[in-house]
């Protein structure tokens, strides 16, 4: 048997990335898939149609999940297309990089919305069938730099390190009822975010990991796999650090 046969999981931002991989692998291993997107675009499209092709129930869902009426509207669709939400993969994510001194306002607003506010739009609006069917995982994408911080990264880093503080919190609050909460920290992914960088900038970055290497989606989606299936049925309230060694 699959280790996600019968789950239903849903992935905000999952049409590329980081976020497409955890689908892919979870599709792989039997999971009905439910991908949200800001927009609804071909590479979107595209996204489901590929995670639908490995044989599982797929749909796509656009919904911003930095409003919480949005959240909670897509979250009450997918259980009446699906029956159940078993996963939560919070994944979306911007980034508004520059140094404190000439960061505006809206920099600020902008990474701390759509990166912590839809973890608590999401969150909320899952664990109530996860409550009512007593069984829920929900996985919280942090990074590295939430960890450590990163000159140049302030907001980043602040939502990053705010979604870590949740993931423990909700997991001491829901443990009891079953649904498990826990969070993972990638460290430099190989993704079109990291794609826009300079290759002096990659190798820079590369020189520092242990395993002289950029992850993959790959790498990080066969945590969240972990984290999602009963293998990890007494783990809560952990961050993960896929990151190469760069956290050590």
């Amino acid at each position: 048997m699959k280790l996600l046969e019968g789950k239903t999981a849903v992935i905000t931002g999952g049409s590329r990335g980081i976020g497409k991989g955890i689908a892919l692998r979870f599709a792989a291993e039997g999971a009905k898939i439910a991908l949200t997107n800001i927009i609804d675009n071909e590479e979107f499209t595209d996204a489901v149609r590929e995670i639908a092709d490995l044989g599982v129930k797929a749909r796509g869902y656009v919904s911003d999940a930095s409003l919480y009426v949005d959240a909670g509207n897509v979250i009450d669709e997918i259980v009446n297309d699906f029956g159940r939400v078993d996963i939560l993969v919070n994944n979306v994510g911007i980034t508004r990089d520059t140094l404190l001194m000439r960061m505006t306002e809206e920099q600020w607003d902008q990474v701390l919305t759509v990166n912590l506010k839809s973890v608590f739009n999401l969150t909320k609006a899952a664990i109530k069938p996860m409550i009512k069917q007593k069984y829920g995982s929900i996985i919280n994408m942090s990074s590295v730099v939430g960890v450590s911080g990163n000159a140049g990264q302030s907001n980043y880093s602040a939502s990053k390190a705010g979604i870590l503080g949740f993931t423990k919190s909700v997991a001491k609050e829901l443990g009891s009822r079953s649904v498990r909460c826990n969070a993972i920290a990638p460290g430099f992914i190989l993704t079109e975010m990291t794609g826009r960088l300079s290759e002096e900038a990659k190798s820079d970055w590369i020189s520092k990991i242990p395993l002289r290497r950029g992850g993959l989606p790959e790498d990080v989606a066969n945590v969240a796999l972990f984290l999602a299936s009963d293998l990890s049925s007494y783990v809560t309230g952990q961050t993960i650090n896929v990151c190469g060694g760069m956290l050590m």
